[in-house]
């Protein structure tokens, strides 16, 4: 017996040991490095076109962001190089940008990030497509997504998440769109079923993703309730919503109006209470949310949808969006068509992303916040 014991100890220190030194190497943070020196044979006619970027070589606060010159993409063959005009910073460029919460350092890189690129959103001219390329050509104004849009150019697959950017935009209204605009749309359309006449509320109406939503609710013929601070009722209203509520006045969950959908971008409530205002087979889709700490960070909040979906009528669900070509296609008509008009709060320089993403830490940005890429 006493055997026993001293294995179980020894296997339970086995695990302890182990589990220690996984936290330990996903929540440690390594040195910021020097970029390499441009000095020598490097800095040749053989190095290659370089180009102004955003970088970032450790995890911290927006300081570790820093403009570097660092190698232009080169062309390929599938490919298209994007002359960027503008970007926008998201919640995501956040979280890359902290490697919080710690578990996605398994893909993003221990200690310091695999990749040094920074941003997502951008807009721009395409400057040159490879052979093989017959959707875009040279000169072509587009928007899209692809890692290191904090940057003068980025090279992005003819397939990938590209498409033409409508007229009636300018460079900056069309980066404010990707990531937020398709978060907003796949969550009342894929995930939360939205149909004509239903009612929507969006908790979370004056931010980037909330924005788009309001108007994508409308034009897919909700009626829609947004949520948002006293400050933010007017911009709300404007954007379409049918009704708005103060939530620094009023707590929409002790109402007693239903709704069919709840698209939650700022997790100010419990599940518990969402269900209260949620009709029978009413669902809500969580897009976003508070921090919840470094570990789990917005994951959280799935955590605990899944483990109490079960016991309840209602959908509880939440989502990461996927940006692809043909939901930037189905975005490109709305916009053209004047349904949903990007909403934006400030423009920074390339130069001021870390001042850009040390407001979006705030978390009181109205819409978007854009970069202007000279």
């Amino acid at each position: 017996m006493k055997r026993r014991y001293k294995v179980l100890g020894v296997c339970a220190g086995l695990v302890v040991a182990t589990l220690s030194t996984m936290a330990f190497g996903l929540s440690h943070n390594a040195d910021c490095v020097s970029p390499p020196s441009l000095s020598g044979a490097g800095a040749g006619a053989g190095a290659g076109a370089r180009m102004k970027a955003i970088v970032y070589r450790c995890y911290g606060p927006p300081q570790v962001l820093k403009l570097e010159e660092i190698a232009k993409p080169a062309a390929a063959d599938d490919r298209v190089l994007v002359r960027v005009r503008a970007a926008s910073v998201n919640p995501l460029d956040w979280h890359y940008m902290r490697g919080e919460p710690y578990l996605m350092r398994s893909m993003t890189g221990m200690g310091a990030p695999s990749s040094i690129h920074m941003g997502v959103d951008f807009a721009g001219t395409v400057e040159s497509v490879g052979k093989n390329v017959t959707r875009f050509k040279a000169g072509d104004d587009v928007f899209g997504g692809r890692d290191g849009a904090f940057g003068e150019y980025v090279s992005v697959a003819e397939s990938g998440s590209l498409a033409l950017k409508p007229a009636n935009l300018t460079f900056e209204q069309a980066a404010a769109v990707p990531i937020a605009a398709i978060t907003a749309l796949q969550a009342l359309r894929d995930k939360g079923k939205l149909r004509a006449g239903q009612s929507v509320l969006i908790n979370g109406a004056s931010g980037g993703v909330g924005t788009f939503a309001v108007q994508i609710a409308k034009a897919y013929g909700a009626n829609v309730t947004g949520v948002c601070s006293t400050k933010n009722l007017g911009l709300v209203r404007s954007i379409g919503a049918d009704q708005v509520i103060d939530y620094t006045k009023e707590d929409f969950t002790q109402g007693s109006r239903r709704y069919d959908l709840i698209i939650d971008i700022v997790s100010t409530h419990s599940l518990w209470e969402y269900r209260r205002v949620l009709n029978p087979e009413g669902a809500l889709v969580m897009v976003g949310g508070l921090d919840k700490g470094p570990w789990l960070g917005p994951m959280w909040s799935s955590l605990k949808a899944s483990a109490e979906a079960p016991f309840v009528h209602q959908r509880f669900m939440f989502f990461l969006a996927d940006l692809n070509q043909s939901d930037l296609g189905v975005l490109a008509g709305l916009l053209a068509s004047g349904k949903v008009i990007p909403v934006i709060d400030r423009t920074y320089t390339l130069s001021e992303v870390p001042a850009a993403m040390a407001y979006l830490e705030q978390g009181h940005a109205r819409g978007k916040v854009v970069i202007t890429v000279q």
